[in-house]
């Protein structure tokens, strides 16, 4: 999910195990070379389009990822992608929470969940879907194993996670769905007790937009303002020529901006 607290920066210190063989000199004398040594196998990779019942907390941690189950039971993550990443960092192995591993799959995730989803960047992020990714255990990792699965997840009230159809695959690029896993709003957005709720459930307003915010401090007048002003161009079409119509920029949460997310949302009324 966006901005989770994952990065744990962690080195994996590898023992390196010398076998010491020593000969005997003497006339007829040679000594038995040693038995090789067992190496453990590397845990295989996971498989994309397994499904996996995964809990909210769960779903921060760098590793684990719930439990497989079938896709036709219920579940709350899919694995969409898996891949590999690069351990190595000057010349030391890292961990899986490291901040250089965890970068790799930041970076790669959300942009195989857009192409998995079949959506550009604006209609991802006004989905109620996201990515998580977790890696191999530390004793995987020791033993060879370097992949990483990313998940796809619905985040819904303040710390659960939706139950998913068996497959999302093209979900945002077809009307119907995409209008499903939509984000709208209890009320206003201006309002204290504004919640965010699925657009297939009650609610009162709704995202149309996202607007990239740069280069600014938190609540900045001046970035406030440019927000304003998108949004009601964002209305303005939207209201289809009406004279009269409203709508509303909502900058990311204090929470949501200090783990990185740097673009807010626009808002218009949407009764349903």
């Amino acid at each position: 999910m966006t901005g989770r607290p994952r990065h744990r920066l962690a080195a994996v210190v590898l023992a390196a195990c010398a076998l010491l063989v020593t000969g005997c000199s003497g006339n007829d004398t040679t000594t038995a070379p040693p038995s090789p040594t067992s190496v453990p196998r590397a845990a295989p990779p996971p498989r994309t389009g397994v499904c996996h019942d995964l809990g909210y907390a769960a779903a921060a941690r760098p590793t684990g990822g719930g439990r497989k189950v079938p896709c036709s039971h219920g579940h709350t993550a899919i694995t969409y992608y898996v891949g590999s990443y690069q351990p190595i960092q000057d010349g030391h192995l890292l961990a899986v929470d490291s901040t250089h591993v965890q970068t790799q799959l930041a970076d790669r995730c959300p942009v195989q969940l857009a192409t998995y989803l079949g959506a550009d960047q604006d209609a991802l992020r006004l989905s109620r879907l996201e990515a998580v990714w977790f890696g191999p255990t530390l004793k995987q990792a020791e033993r060879g194993a370097h992949w990483f699965r990313c998940d796809v997840v619905a985040p819904t009230g303040a710390d659960q996670l939706e139950t998913l159809p068996g497959s999302l695959k093209g979900a945002l690029g077809d009307s119907n769905t995409r209008d499903k896993w939509g984000i709208c709003g209890s009320t206003s957005p201006s309002k204290a007790d504004f919640t965010r709720v699925a657009c297939d459930q009650k609610h009162a307003w709704r995202a149309i937009k996202t607007l990239d915010i740069a280069g600014t401090r938190y609540l900045a007048k001046a970035a406030t303002d440019a927000g304003n002003t998108a949004c009601k161009d964002a209305a303005s079409v939207e209201a289809d020529g009406a004279l009269k119509y409203t709508w509303s920029f909502q900058w990311p949460s204090r929470a949501e901006w200090d783990s990185g997310r740097r673009y807010g949302y626009c808002w218009i009324p949407d009764a349903g």
